[in-house]
C-alpha cells in the first residue's frame, strides 16, 4: 500500500498543557490506530505506520518480526541539515541500541548485571548523598534557581560518575556533546564535531581501563576480555550518554507538573510511602518524554490492527499515546500518584526495554523526595506558560525551571 499524499508526519504540536501528549493521538487512537504517516527523508519509499493504541504498541515492541535495526529503518528524524540522499548503516561495534539478536543479546548480557534491582539498592545511600549534595548546593546559591542546572543535570552527571567511576570533567563534556545531538538543531559540521569530540574524551579512558582493568564499571567490563576497543568506545557512549538527556528531564518535567497539581503533591506528603509504591511510575507515564516513540521494521508483512505493514517498512510506536490510553488507564489523563500503572510503556517492552530502568526509578524517586522535603514550599518563580519547553528535541522536558521557596 502506497502512502496516501496527505499523510501526516510525527504530531509534536502540543495544546496549553505542557504535560499532554499532542492532541491528535487521541484522535488517531480511536479512529485510525495504525495510520499511515511519510517520513521526511527514507532511503527508498517513504511510507511508514504511525502506531497509538496501547495493546498494538506492546504487541509490535514484543514481536521478533519486527526489527529495530538501524539499516532497515527509515529515517524518524530527519537531521535537521538538508540531505539529498540516505543510507542508513548498521550500527557500529557495541552500540546495540540499534541492533536485533544475536548482537544485541550479547551486548546486554555484558551489562545487565550492573543494573539490576539488587545493585542499585547498594547504590541508594550513595545516590541519596548525591541529591542532599546538589539541594545543599542550590540552597546555597539562593531563591530563586534554575532547577534543571542547579539540581536536575547535577544529579544525573554525578550519579553517572559515582556508578560508572568516571571524572567529573569527562561527564561535563560527554553532556555537553550528547545533549547538543538530542535537540537535534544542530549542522552538519556541528554533528561531526560533537562526534569526534565525544570519542575524543572517552577513547582516552576506555584505553586506560583497557590496560589497568581497575574495579569499577568499565574496567570489570574490560576484564572480561570480550569486548574491543571500538566496541568499548560505543558502549561508553550508550551507557554515559543514556541517562544525561532522560533523568534530569524527567526530574525538572516531575517537579513542575507537581507544582502545578499541588493536590497530587499534598498526597505524596501525606503519604510519603507512595513513592515506593507506583508514584513515579505515575509520573512516568503521565509525562513519556520520548516523545518521538520507538521505531521498528517489518521483517515480514505483518497483519496489525487491521492493516498489512508490508516487509521493509518502519512503524513508529508513540509511546505518549499508548500511555494515555483510556482503554488500560483510567481517566488517564489526569495525574494520579495513587494509581499503580504497571502496564505503561514509558521505559520500552520487551527485549529492548530500557537497561537503566532500575536506577532512573531510583533517581526519580529519592530526588523528588528529597527535592520537596527541602523545600516544603517551592513553587515557580515565572508563571507556568512562561516555562520555555523542549517540544523539539528527541526527550521531552523544560530548557529552564525557575523556581523559588521562602
Amino acid at each position: 500500500m502506497k502512502t496516501r499524499p496527505d499523510a501526516p508526519v510525527i504530531p509534536t504540536d502540543r495544546g496549553k498543557c505542557p504535560f499532554d501528549p499532542p492532541a491528535a493521538y487521541a484522535r488517531l487512537r480511536a479512529e485510525d490506530p495504525v495510520s499511515p504517516i511519510t517520513f521526511q527523508v527514507a532511503p527508498k519509499d517513504p511510507s511508514g505506520w504511525l502506531v497509538t493504541r496501547h495493546d498494538l504498541v506492546r504487541q509490535i515492541l514484543a514481536d521478533d518480526r519486527f526489527s529495530h535495526r538501524n539499516e532497515l529503518l527509515a529515517h524518524v528524524v530527519a537531521p535537521p541539515f538538508p540531505m539529498t540522499e540516505y543510507a542508513p548503516q548498521p550500527s557500529p561495534p557495541g552500540s546495540f541500541a540499534k541492533m536485533d539478536a544475536p548482537e544485541h543479546s550479547r551486548y546486554r548480557k555484558l551489562l545487565a548485571g550492573h543494573f539490576t534491582v539488587r545493585r542499585i539498592q547498594q547504590h541508594e545511600p550513595e545516590l541519596t548523598r548525591i541529591v542532599d549534595e546538589a539541594l545543599t548546593g542550590m540552597a546555597a546559591q539562593g531563591s530563586p534557581a534554575d532547577l534543571v542546572t542547579s539540581f536536575a543535570e547535577v544529579v544525573s552527571v554525578r550519579t553517572v560518575c559515582a556508578l560508572m567511576g568516571v571524572s567529573g570533567e569527562l561527564m561535563a563534556g560527554v553532556s555537553e556533546h550528547f545533549g547538543a545531538l538530542m535537540r537535534l538543531t544542530y549542522t552538519l559540521e556541528e554533528f561531526i564535531h560533537h562526534i569526534e569530540s565525544m570519542d575524543a574524551l572517552i577513547r582516552p579512558v576506555v584505553r586506560e581501563r583497557m590496560a589497568e582493568q581497575d574495579d569499577d564499571f568499565f574496567g570489570r567490563l574490560a576484564a572480561t576480555g570480550e569486548l574491543t576497543e571500538e566496541e568499548m568506545v560505543n558502549l561508553a557512549v550508550l551507557t554515559l550518554g543514556g541517562s544525561l538527556d532522560t533523568t534530569p528531564n524527567m526530574l525538572a518535567l516531575s517537579a513542575f507538573a507537581l507544582i502545578e497539581q499541588p493536590d497530587q503533591l499534598a498526597v505524596l506528603r501525606a503519604r510519603p510511602e507512595l513513592w515506593e509504591a507506583g508514584a513515579v511510575d505515575e509520573l512516568l507515564r503521565y509525562l513519556t518524554i520520548s516523545q518521538l516513540g520507538s521505531s521498528r521494521c517489518a521483517l515480514e508483512d505483518v497483519e496489525i490492527g487491521g492493516r498489512t505493514i508490508k516487509a521493509g517498512q518502519t512503524v513508529v510506536l508513540a509511546l505518549p499515546a499508548a500511555n494515555r490510553d483510556p482503554e488500560v488507564f483510567d481517566d488517564p489523563d489526569r495525574l494520579d500518584v495513587t494509581r499503580n500503572p504497571r502496564k505503561h510503556l514509558a521505559l520500552g517492552f520487551g527485549a529492548h526495554q530500557c537497561l537503566g530502568q532500575h536506577l532512573a526509578r531510583a533517581s526519580l524517586r529519592i530526588g523528588l523526595r528529597e527535592l520537596f522535603e527541602r523545600f516544603p514550599t517551592l513553587r515557580l518563580a515565572v508563571p507556568a506558560d512562561a516555562v520555555p519547553l523542549r517540544d523539539r528535541a528527541m526527550h521531552y522536558g523544560v530548557d529552564r525551571l525557575l523556581v523559588a521557596w521562602d
